[in-house]
């Protein structure tokens, strides 16, 4: 059983940044593709980035590119999410998740992921 726990959401200005982070505990942190999703208000999820096991793949959503960056440190079996030039409509609650598949290619497809993060709330004030 793998176990995520995000952390680093707050309330910002429009323009400020923040660095999201999630602790994966339970699994073999370095086989899992992981991503980062977002859920505002009213809306249905939506992919906002993802890394291959080694870091050496990176997909973005095109409303982040630019501004948001995904990490990981294997190590220290935790990925980052470094948000800088934040905007109001980047509010929401944004979730770690996990795909222990040992496919290769990072996926923008949330049916793709097995286990998820509670979430952390993003509230950027314009």
């Amino acid at each position: 059983q793998v176990q995520l726990v995000e952390s680093g959401g707050g309330l910002v200005q429009a323009g400020g940044s923040l660095r999201l982070s999630c602790a994966a505990s339970g699994g073999t942190f370095r086989n899992y593709v992981m991503g980062w999703f977002r859920q505002a208000p009213g809306k249905e999820r939506e992919f906002v980035a993802a890394i291959s096991r080694s870091g050496g793949g990176i997909k973005y959503a095109d409303s982040v590119k630019g501004r948001f960056t995904i990490s990981r440190e294997n190590p220290k079996n935790t990925v980052r999410l470094q948000m800088n030039s934040l905007k109001p409509e980047d509010t929401a609650v944004y979730s770690c998740a996990a795909d222990v598949s040992l496919t290769v290619a990072p996926s923008r497809d949330a049916t793709q992921y097995d286990y998820w993060g509670q979430g952390t709330q993003v509230t950027v004030s314009s």
